[in-house]
């Protein structure tokens, strides 16, 4: 029965999804990013290019309408894919590996840096930070829709794989974090001074008053952000003090001046400006006025602001 199914001139989503070695859920975004359907509230409807690819609906006491494909839709979504002897992997293919969506995935990548939203024509463009990690910027010939494609070994990423974790819910504690970190010397300042006691408003604890009115100022302003953010894409283990995800821009506040807190401010900006990471800086001078100070400074990474 299974047999006779695969050869039929006429494939599901489901018997694609099986062919495509894919979860049927991805399937189905696969077919949405390629703009081959798209969701009108109560079932899918084909695009014209959906059409023009051979897609036609058929009916069932069970399922209702659904959309069938011929078999030449497998060749133009395993091209999308890159499988064909390029051994590189989509959003998508990722997503089916940690049992998240190819959504997510995206989300996740974006967060980290290696992609930026398109959104003239609402796709994904491969970054500097990407590429670095091997990266190729793709387009579905569709549809001309960018996006990113990445090479096998990503799904072994270290960086990646523990985005994944945080986004799953499965974050390791406080000491793990500690014994895994290589390099000490940001970690040296933070455990000197212990947890951070002070209680922003949106529910962060931070480590001094000055950081609970910067992070009270973001959370007004409705700024999402994250506090003491790990850096990505850099060889050494540093903490940001806040992270603005939506300008891709990190937010470090010197409030010190003692010997050893300026040689781990220097050791940080150094690793910024190497790396070539958007940093806004903050002084006593300039929490005493966020209003202007911070506001500014976030608008030349065009992050909006309330």
């Amino acid at each position: 029965m299974e047999d006779k199914q695969v050869s039929s001139p006429e494939l599901s989503a489901t018997i694609l999804a099986k062919q495509l070695t894919m979860s049927t859920k991805n399937m189905f975004q696969l077919l949405v990013d390629t703009g081959l359907i798209r969701w009108n509230g109560e079932n899918w409807d084909l695009t014209p290019i959906g059409k023009s690819k051979g897609g036609i609906y058929r009916q069932s006491r069970e399922h209702g309408r659904y959309i069938v494909w011929p078999p030449s839709i497998i060749t133009e979504l395993d091209d999308s894919q890159g499988k064909q002897g390029q051994n590189l992997v989509t959003a998508t293919v990722i997503g089916d590996r940690y049992e998240i969506s190819a959504t997510r995935i995206n989300s996740i990548l974006s967060e980290l840096g290696w992609i930026k939203r398109d959104t003239a024509i609402n796709g994904w463009i491969v970054t500097d930070f990407g590429k670095k990690v091997g990266g190729v910027q793709s387009t579905f010939k569709n549809t001309g829709i960018p996006y990113a494609r990445w090479p096998q070994n990503i799904l072994e990423n270290k960086t990646l794989i523990t985005s994944v974790k945080e986004n799953k819910g499965e974050a390791i504690t406080i000491d793990q974090e500690n014994v895994e970190t290589k390099d000490a010397s940001d970690n040296d300042i933070r455990l000197k001074y212990g947890q951070p006691k002070y209680r922003a408003q949106d529910g962060h604890f931070v480590r001094s008053k000055a950081e609970m009115l910067i992070d009270n100022w973001l959370y007004m302003a409705k700024i999402v952000h994250a506090y003491e953010r790990k850096v990505p894409n850099i060889d050494e283990d540093m903490k940001s003090d806040f992270y603005i995800p939506t300008g891709k821009v990190y937010i470090e506040y010197w409030g010190m001046d003692n010997e050893a807190y300026l040689a781990t401010k220097k050791w940080k900006i150094d690793i910024y400006q190497k790396n070539k990471i958007d940093l806004i800086e903050l002084t006593d001078s300039d929490v005493s006025n966020l209003d202007d100070k911070l506001a500014a400074k976030l608008r030349k990474f065009h992050v909006l602001i309330e």
